[in-house]
């Protein structure tokens, strides 16, 4: 029986290297010399720190521009709200979603189902979904279809067996 897994995974070492070049920039572009403008890289999130909430925008917009150029998309990551940080500076935490949480899984599932393709089910292991299916074409429509409809996480088709 044909197999295929929805996985939702970011390249930890892109977001790594985008996160450095955007520091490197902002370091460097004469528009953020003396706000003290930071972009910092955690397990999990990505923290900036800048001096009022217009520098936060362009410093978002810089981080951006380099998760795209790096292929990162930007549906992995949810903004936190602005804070107001010490001596009147703002921060914003930005969090890498990663995997597919019970929420999505069943939106992807529902989905799944109201395509009305013969035989494809669906199973939830873990922060994945496993879809079978009795014919290889279905899968295959179901992948396409998966592609076209936006679910708000960037979502990948691996291990395709036949």
């Amino acid at each position: 029986m044909p197999t295929f897994d929805v996985v939702s995974e970011i390249d930890r070492q892109e977001v790594r290297n985008a996160v450095d070049q955007a520091s490197r920039e902002v370091a460097n572009r004469y528009d953020f010399k003396g706000t003290d403008s930071t972009i910092e890289l955690t397990e999990k999130t990505i923290e900036l720190h800048t001096e009022s909430e217009a520098r936060l925008t362009a410093l978002t917009q810089v981080l951006e521009e380099k998760l795209v150029k790096r292929k990162v998309s930007l549906k992995a990551l949810s903004y936190g709200k602005v804070e107001e940080a010490a001596k009147g500076r703002v921060r914003q935490t930005v969090t890498l979603n990663v995997g597919i949480n019970a929420d999505k899984a069943r939106e992807i599932g529902k989905f799944l189902k109201d395509l009305g393709l013969k035989g494809v089910q669906h199973q939830v292991q873990g922060e994945q979904l496993r879809v079978n299916g009795k014919k290889k074409d279905d899968l295959q429509a179901a992948i396409t279809a998966m592609r076209e409809h936006d679910f708000g996480i960037p979502l990948q088709f691996s291990n395709f067996r036949d």
